[in-house]
């Protein structure tokens, strides 16, 4: 396949998991009438509060991801979840992203690796392992569409598992995220094109938007960047989709211009 019709979902997430689910399959509905073949949604789609993200959570066998394979069915196409709050089995959970094929089925499945703490002045902190487990695979799902690699908001910052999931095979990436405000304004857009550029890959950057539980504000922006670093779709300030084409032939073209992939020193 030469070319993929790619859509973003940009969301308001709440603490409604129904409410979540409506909006979730109206705006997919819509990507799939403008034919996407691929449509990715926000970190924590269904859910995004930090009250009682232990209860809520479910296995990958749960009702959450059927709802998301019955979802993919019903339209024929392939859906990234974003991620959900996955159970474990310590009493913790994972921020887990699922792709599902078209028949419904689960392709893939990626558990954050990159975990949020900080200690700041004064005694205040924020330490996502709290409750979270560190994920510890690199996954590319090689599918009929195309590669896909995996990743989840914090992520972005590490370049290094970028590179890991080009060297793996990834031509497309999915960032699905709940993006601060404050972050967001000035490393958001920067990060992205950074990590396709350097990578030389399409990536795909679905952000949550807006006010949210617990006094948190997201930036949107939500974005699909090629691999020259050109922002070729954007999502404006509100809930809504973009959709733009991945050709794989373009992606082919630019790293045979600039062979930089192949002519990197590796320092380790």
């Amino acid at each position: 396949m030469k070319k993929l019709r790619l859509g973003i979902v940009q969301l308001n997430t709440r603490d409604n998991i129904e409410e979540s689910f409506s909006e979730i399959e109206r705006l997919v509905a819509e990507c799939a009438e403008e034919d996407a073949g691929l449509v990715l949604l926000p970190e924590l789609s269904t859910y995004l509060s930090e009250n009682d993200v232990l209860s809520i959570a479910e296995t990958l066998g749960g009702d959450i991801i059927r709802r998301f394979r019955d979802i993919a069915k019903k339209y024929s196409i392939y859906l990234n979840n974003g991620s959900f709050v996955e159970k474990a089995d310590n009493g913790k959970v994972f921020n887990t992203s699922v792709l599902i094929n078209p028949k419904g089925e689960v392709e893939a499945f990626y558990r954050k690796i990159h975990l949020f703490d900080i200690d700041l002045s004064g005694g205040l902190s924020y330490r996502e392992s709290d409750r979270y487990n560190r994920g510890s695979s690199v996954v590319v799902s090689k599918t009929e569409m195309g590669d896909f690699g995996f990743s989840i908001c914090y992520d972005l910052r590490f370049p290094e598992l970028y590179r890991s999931l080009t060297e793996k095979g990834a031509k497309l990436i999915f960032i699905p995220a709940a993006f601060t405000m404050h972050t967001g304004k000035d490393h958001w857009e920067p990060l992205l094109r950074a990590r396709a550029i350097e990578n030389q890959v399409y990536i795909a950057a679905a952000d949550q938007i807006g006010k949210h539980p617990d006094n948190k504000s997201c930036y949107g922006n939500s974005m699909i960047i090629d691999p020259w670093g050109k922002v070729i779709a954007r999502a404006s300030d509100r809930v809504g989709y973009i959709t733009a084409d991945v050709d794989w032939d373009y992606l082919a073209e630019i790293r045979g211009k600039i062979p930089c992939l192949k002519n990197r020193v590796n320092f380790n």
